[in-house]
């Protein structure tokens, strides 16, 4: 029996609940979707979904259709960096052996964007040269359009120029990670600095990915960080950094909120923080599901 693979698409909508339902509704379609997290301060939501290749594509595509309709960058204010109402949608393989298959997966799909969504698609990690998200989404999507524009960057699929309201689309294959964040009370220029120290980048942990943002509705700032290698970089080791760095800039009161893919996942779920608005789908069998929307907390 070929093992699912699994996906987690980020979309730049994390208040609009009807948007998000639907996004729910047309990822669920065909693969089994296990859980949906969406964070207003963010204005994003991240959602995980389990499937065979053919089915994960389909899923997709069907998701990115919705946000290219329902999703207008040019009316969208949040704190998490974007350049695409579909914004990045990585295939996961829940085993080593499977990458190859979550490569060819992320293809597929990026081509199907490209070619029946009419959206420009460009790939990211290992089938984009090593580049990151943060590579495109420095200076937003303004940007992008203008290094498009300027025949610095090309996208891989797609036309040649950004959609006007979904932006464009970030394809990739990866292996699993943990979306991991930690809370603060102080300024945002402290929480960059912290996460300046933590994130590989700039001298701190391996495959520490790091960025200090402000959360609004909870008056506190949060330093916002992607363990891409999870065995690593130990989380205790990392939040005991952060809490030292924060103390050492006079600042303190940690939140902790941690987003691991299916495989670093030791059970779904787990308490938001305050900053959180969580729209949950718990999958049954295909076609039957039970969701729930809990406020902040």
């Amino acid at each position: 029996m070929t093992r699912p693979l699994e996906s987690v698409p980020n979309f730049s909508e994390g208040r609009d609940r009807a948007t998000i339902e639907a996004l729910a509704d047309a990822l669920g379609g065909k693969a089994r979707l296990l859980d949906v997290h969406a964070d207003a301060d963010h204005n994003r939501s991240v959602f995980t979904l389990v499937g065979s290749a053919e089915d994960l594509v389909e899923s997709l595509l069907a998701g990115i259709a919705v946000a290219r309709e329902r999703i207008d960058l040019r009316r969208h204010e949040g704190a998490h960096p974007r350049v695409g109402a579909a914004d990045v949608v990585p295939l996961v393989p829940l085993v080593p052996d499977d990458l190859a298959r979550a490569r060819e997966a992320a293809l597929a799909l990026a081509e199907r964007v490209g070619g029946e969504l009419g959206l420009p698609v460009f790939l990211y990690g290992e089938l984009g040269g090593g580049r990151g998200p943060a590579f495109f989404r420095a200076g937003g999507t303004d940007e992008l359009a203008r290094r498009v524009a300027e025949a610095e960057l090309a996208p891989d699929y797609g036309p040649a120029r950004l959609d006007e309201r979904a932006g464009a689309v970030l394809v990739g294959a990866r292996r699993p990670l943990i979306a991991f964040n930690v809370n603060l009370r102080g300024s945002l220029g402290v929480a960059r600095e912290v996460a300046a120290v933590v994130r590989e980048r700039d001298g701190g942990f391996p495959g520490v990915r790091a960025l200090g943002l402000e959360l609004p509705s909870a008056g506190l700032v949060q330093v916002s960080m992607n363990v891409e290698d999870y065995e690593a970089a130990a989380l205790h080791e990392i939040v005991a950094r952060v809490e030292q760095e924060a103390a050492a800039r006079g600042r303190s009161g940690l939140q902790r909120a941690g987003r691991p893919d299916a495989r670093c996942r030791r059970r779904r779920g787990g308490r938001g923080d305050a900053a959180d608005r969580r729209v949950r789908r718990v999958a049954g069998p295909r076609g039957a599901a039970a969701r729930r929307l809990s406020g902040t907390r």
